[in-house]
């Protein structure tokens, strides 16, 4: 299976679950949090709430509510550029759909995370995000790089072999 590069908004996807690029209170914000969370509906704030603080490379699931995903896999990347963190930020996303059974998760489109507010390179960012979901593609159906503009789109095709 290859992993699909696609210019698009995250929340439109009809995919088992998406992934939210959360801050840490998992309150909320702008880009694609604030994006997700308009979709979703206020509920997902109350799902979200329920779950406390998240750490930067930390992933919590909640519903998808209004969103025509299942579920929401909010990851907390760096707020910096630690390549350390947001590689175990997209493997936290993977473990926590993994453990996801009921039902299963099987297709799940990602946003760029960090490289919105937080300012990661792209480039770089993209190589990490990549290099962790080709380890995981066997696993599901389809994974997805949902990504916002076309500079990002681009860099992800060029390393996508």
């Amino acid at each position: 299976m290859a992993i699909e590069i696609v210019r698009a908004d995250i929340t439109t996807l009809n995919v088992d679950a998406i992934v939210n690029a959360a801050n840490a209170a998992l309150a909320g914000g702008g880009g694609v949090d604030g994006a997700i969370h308009r979709a979703a509906g206020p509920e997902l704030l109350a799902a979200c709430r329920g779950h406390g603080r998240c750490p930067p490379g930390g992933a919590v699931i909640t519903p998808g509510f209004r969103l025509r995903a299942r579920y929401v896999i909010h990851a907390v990347g760096p707020a910096d550029s630690d390549a350390q963190v947001l590689e175990r930020t997209y493997e936290s996303v993977f473990r926590v759909a993994a453990d996801t059974r009921d039902p299963h998760i099987e297709t799940i489109a990602f946003p760029a995370i960090s490289t919105g507010a937080y300012g990661f390179p792209k480039r770089e960012a993209a190589r990490i995000a990549l290099g962790v979901m080709r380890r995981h593609e066997a696993r599901f159906d389809r994974i997805i790089a949902a990504l916002f503009d076309d500079e990002s789109v681009d860099i992800y095709r060029r390393l996508e072999p």
